[in-house]
Order: structure tokens, then C-alpha cells, then sequence
């Protein structure tokens, strides 16, 4: 018995209403009798020619027959074919998530009016106390449930065959849209006397297995599984053997394009794989063209960054040497301008010690000039001094004949005639230098009184 919240819970998927006061009216207004309630919602929206407030087109309204003939779609033959846009079992979706995280909008993909429906009564809604209504299947058991029915398929019918996936439905489906097919679903029940001719001679036979693995890509599950269970309930599995087309929408929901119940000839299934596949070809075919266009759109962005990226990193490397030739030539004129100013210190330096030393000099020579007096006048008891200097010029005073040497010495000082202060005194004939040792020597005592003819020599 299904509780109350399952029965809201379906009743909200199937008829799109999001208010669920107005949803729990309805129900309680049929005796809580979900297929009364949505057989009255359904006959009322279409009596009024409303829009169905759903997640559907509003051509889903119309049967299959109706929707095909206004989209220019010849009607289907096979009363067996059934559109439908079909919303996944949580219990389901939770096997892998990758087909909600990495949902594509694509939109409905079914070429025919769509009948919207639930199947929150399995494996939705809460059960008593709290509980999950439904055990949750992990990636890893689903996939584990694909692998061993794909081993076990293998092993009956080793042969030819189609080629399943041995992962999870969700997996599945998400393979699906991203190779840009439809995902052909097969539950196969092992225990159903149709089930072994069925498999050996329709689904296994080399026209149908070659065109299945060329167009589709296939799932299989046992319903004794739990996968293949849930997947049986949501696609109101009621006769087997039992094969689907389907392909994903968006949110949680899968488009039902085609189901076949029974025993079917390789004739007849071909011909309905084929049919289901020209229909949906176009939609397909826009799909991928559509996800092309994205990836060379992405690709002129990548490349357009790439290229940005690299014309910003030769303008950084350009500013970054222009701002390090700017910076040498600045430390270069700094240094410049630095050994300019120590230069100009030095000069300065330089010329202000050498007029120091010159006015010393000149201090030296007024003093040495006071220091000589008066020079005498001629007399018995005066030397008369002749001092020739290496320039050739000659210069002549008379000394009293008690004066020393360096008397001498002080009056060529005076003279400023010499740039230099290590010079001596020197006599031609004889040959005598009267250096420092004998300055203190009077020129009498020296032998240079009453005349003397002194040169300089530098030393």
C-alpha cells in the first residue's frame, strides 16, 4: 500500500503542480485514488485546451498519433510504441550522479506528443518511521549488477551479440549522451519461457546485434537485480521479453522513444530500431553539431586567451626591459653624476691645497725676505753673492761676510725663482756643494768672501 506521501509526491511528477495543498485537495477530493485523481486532471486540462503544466512540450498533450501527424512524422504502426518522458526513481539516480552534476540541456528529444508521468512510488518518498522506501544502490553495486550480467549474457550466447556496458544505467545514459546515441535498454528476465529464443534469435542475431553496436549503446539488466527491478517498474515493464530506446532529457527524466514487449522476429526489431533512429536523428545530429560549436567555441577562447596571455607576457617583458633600461641609464647617469662631483671636490680640493701651499710659500718667502734685512752696501767686510738658477736666470746681492749659508739659502727662497725646496748650492771652481750640513757655516768661514759665484742644483 502506498503511503500518502508517495501518492503526493506522484501525483505532483505527473501532473506538474508544485502547490501541494492544492495537489493533497485533489487527491482527497477522489478518495485519495491517484490514478482516478490524475485521469480527472488530465481529461480536464485537455476538455479546457489548457497548457499542461509540466516539464514537457505543450504538443505532450496530444496522443502519439496526433503528435506525429501535426510534426510531419509518419504515425508509428506498432501499437507497442509508446512516447513517454519518463522521471527516474531516486533510487535509480543515485547510482551515479554524473548525469545531474554533468546534465547537458539538450531539451526533449522525442519526436512524438510526450506523456508525462511519475514513478515516485518507487523508490521516492519516505517510508514509516522515516525510513528510505527503497535501499539506495551505490556506483559500485550498480556497476557490479551490470558487470555480472553482462558475464553471465556473454556465457549463454557467446557469439554474436550485443555489445552491453557493464556499468550502472545512470552511466549508461551519460555514455549515451556523450557519444551523441540513443541507449538501447534491455531487461531480461531469466525465467520467462520467450526469454532464451528471444535472445538467441532476435537480439543475438547478427543483423540486429551488428546495427545495435553501430547506432546504439546498450544496457542490459536481469530484473532480479535491483537495478533491473527499479528499471522494469519505471518503464512499466508488463510483458517479457523487453527492450526501450530511450535517451536523456533534462533533470532527472529520460525520453521513452520506443518499448517492445514480447516476442519479436529480427525483422520487426530492425525495422523499429531503424525507425526510432531515423526519427531521432535529427535532434541527434543537432546535438552534436551543437556540442562542436561549443568545443570550437571554447577552442577560439582557449586559443584567444593563449594569445592574449602571450601578448600581455611580451608587453610585461617589454615594459620590464624598458623600466631596467631606464633604471641602468639612471644608475648610470648617478654615477656619472657622482665621479663628476668627486672630481670637481677633487679639483677643488686640489686647487685649494695648492693655494694654500702656494700662500704658504708666499708666507714663507716675506718672512725669510724679512728675515735677510737690509742688504749692505759695499765694503771690506762684505761678500758680494752671484746665484744662477737652472733657468739660466741670475740673481745678485751682498751678504755681510759673517752671514751663514743659510742666509743664502733664505734670500733664493725669498726669490720664488724655484718650485721646488730640495735643492743645494753648489760652487764651479773648485767644485764644492754646500749643503745642510754646512749652512750654518759663515761665507767667510765657507771661503766664499769677498765674491762668490753660486749655482743651484736640484736634488
Amino acid at each position: 500500500m502506498v503511503d500518502v506521501a508517495d501518492k503526493l509526491a506522484c501525483f505532483q511528477a505527473v501532473t506538474g503542480l508544485e502547490d501541494p495543498d492544492l495537489c493533497t485537495e485533489i487527491l482527497q477530493a477522489h478518495g485519495w485514488d491517484l490514478e482516478l485523481a490524475i485521469s480527472s486532471f488530465t481529461s480536464s486540462n485537455q476538455s479546457s485546451a489548457s497548457t499542461i503544466t509540466s516539464d514537457s512540450d505543450p504538443r505532450d498533450s496530444l496522443d502519439p498519433t496526433q503528435s506525429a501527424s501535426s510534426s510531419g512524422l509518419v504515425p508509428a504502426p506498432n501499437p507497442s510504441i509508446a512516447w513517454k518522458l519518463v522521471t527516474l526513481p531516486f533510487s535509480v539516480i543515485s547510482g551515479s550522479l554524473g548525469l545531474v552534476s554533468g546534465a547537458v540541456g539538450l531539451g526533449l528529444w522525442a519526436a512524438g506528443g510526450v506523456l508525462s508521468y511519475s514513478l515516485g512510488m518507487i523508490g521516492l518518498g519516505a517510508g514509516r518511521g522515516g525510513e528510505s522506501s527503497a535501499r539506495l544502490v551505490s556506483v559500485s553495486a550498480a556497476a557490479s549488477e551490470a558487470m555480472e550480467f553482462v558475464a553471465a549474457f556473454e556465457r549463454d550466447y557467446p557469439t554474436t551479440r550485443p555489445n552491453f556496458v557493464g556499468e550502472g544505467f545512470m552511466d549508461a545514459l551519460q555514455r549515451s549522451r556523450n557519444s551523441f546515441k540513443l541507449l538501447f535498454v534491455y531487461l531480461h528476465s531469466p525465467d520467462h519461457p520467450d526469454s532464451p529464443v528471444f535472445c538467441g534469435r532476435t537480439l543475438c542475431s547478427e543483423a540486429v546485434a551488428a546495427f545495435v553496436n553501430e547506432n546504439f549503446v546498450a544496457w542490459g539488466a536481469d530484473i532480479r537485480a535491483s537495478e533491473g527491478f527499479k528499471m522494469s517498474n519505471s518503464l512499466k515493464a508488463s510483458r517479457f521479453p523487453f527492450c526501450a530506446v530511450v535517451m536523456p532529457t533534462t533533470n532527472q527524466r529520460i525520453a521513452l522513444l520506443q518499448q517492445v514487449e514480447g516476442p519479436t522476429s529480427p525483422e520487426e526489431m530492425l525495422t523499429m530500431l531503424q525507425k526510432v533512429l531515423e526519427e531521432s536523428s535529427p535532434v541527434l545530429v543537432a546535438a552534436r553539431l551543437d556540442a562542436e560549436e561549443r568545443r570550437n567555441n571554447m577552442r577560439l577562447r582557449e586559443e584567444q586567451d593563449a594569445a592574449y596571455r602571450a601578448a600581455l607576457e611580451a608587453d610585461q617583458a617589454r615594459e620590464r626591459q624598458r623600466r631596467e633600461e631606464q633604471e641602468r641609464l639612471e644608475r648610470e647617469a648617478a654615477e656619472a653624476e657622482q665621479k663628476r662631483k668627486e672630481e670637481e671636490e677633487a679639483h677643488e680640493r686640489a686647487a685649494r691645497e695648492a693655494a694654500e701651499k702656494e700662500a704658504a710659500r708666499a708666507r714663507m718667502r716675506e718672512q725669510k725676505a724679512l728675515s735677510l734685512g737690509d742688504e749692505p752696501e759695499k765694503g771690506p767686510s762684505v761678500t758680494q753673492v752671484l746665484v744662477r738658477f737652472p733657468t739660466g736666470e741670475r740673481k745678485e746681492r751682498r751678504f755681510h761676510s759673517t752671514a751663514t749659508i743659510q742666509s743664502v739659502y733664505d734670500y733664493v727662497d725669498s726669490l720664488g725663482c724655484l718650485e721646488v725646496e730640495d735643492y743645494s748650492l753648489v760652487s764651479n771652481f773648485p767644485r764644492v756643494t754646500y749643503g745642510r750640513d754646512k749652512q750654518s757655516l759663515s761665507l767667510k768661514e765657507a771661503g766664499l768672501h769677498p765674491q762668490a759665484s753660486l749655482f743651484v742644483e736640484l736634488n
